[in-house]
């Protein structure tokens, strides 16, 4: 593994202090007084520790609610954000995920106290290599973390009973919607770079697929392809 995409994690990367326990905690209130109930959900959230995903620049601000950076450029998002996301989803213990844009990992540690299994796919081989040692740090060993074009998905994984993108997309690719089951859920910011977009939830029937606009936000485009360097 070369230098870039190492990382130098504590012996024992779950333990927690007082503050940082206190911390959790008051994030787990915070989440709760913008309209996460989902217990699960708020069990994962406050299991994962925030700060692992994080230079240790930014631990201090590990347990806020905001936008933070990460290497190759990116951000992890906020952890309402990902919250509301990730209720959204509806995960079950049964199910198979598969997220597009592993940044650091954060996202992915979160569903593996959810689902079944997790795939992710990151165009850059820094942020996969570096969330994958955090995940396995964690002992979170139904997390499969992918270098490649996330926008292909993952045909020989699928199909897929939850799939999460993590930016936005002008609209959703074709093959991602072929690697999704019957009855399966698909959730992506779904507009034009630069524009506010519409987080909308996809849901696979019988029927045909029904789109339910979620909420608008602003995210980074999803870019096709392998990065060609980090």
């Amino acid at each position: 593994m070369n230098a870039v995409s190492s990382l130098k994690l504590p012996e024992d990367p779950g333990a927690v202090d007082q503050d940082e326990a206190q911390a959790r905690a008051q994030l787990i209130l915070t989440l709760r007084g913008q309209g996460i109930s989902d217990r699960a959900v708020l069990s994962a959230m406050e299991r994962v520790p925030r700060r692992l995903f994080l230079a240790a620049a930014h631990h201090p601000l590990a347990y806020e609610d905001s936008v933070l950076p990460i290497e190759c450029g990116q951000v992890v998002l906020a952890p309402s954000f990902v919250a509301r996301v990730v209720q959204a989803l509806q995960v079950e213990e049964r199910h198979r995920v598969l997220e597009i844009g592993t940044g650091s990992g954060y996202q992915a540690a979160i569903l593996a106290h959810l689902a079944g299994s997790v795939d992710s796919i990151d165009r850059y081989r820094t942020l996969a290599s570096l969330a994958s040692q955090r995940t396995a740090a964690l002992k979170l060993a139904n997390v499969r973390v992918h270098d490649g074009d996330g926008l292909a998905g993952l045909k020989q994984r699928a199909p897929f009973d939850r799939i999460i993108l993590t930016g936005a997309v002008s609209d959703v690719p074709e093959i991602l919607l072929s690697q999704l089951a019957p009855d399966g859920v698909l959730i992506a910011p779904i507009g034009q770079p630069g524009e506010i977009q519409m987080l909308v939830r996809i849901r696979r029937s019988e029927g045909g697929d029904q789109r339910e606009e979620l909420e608008p936000v602003r995210m980074v485009a999803l870019t096709a392809g392998r990065a060609e360097q980090l």
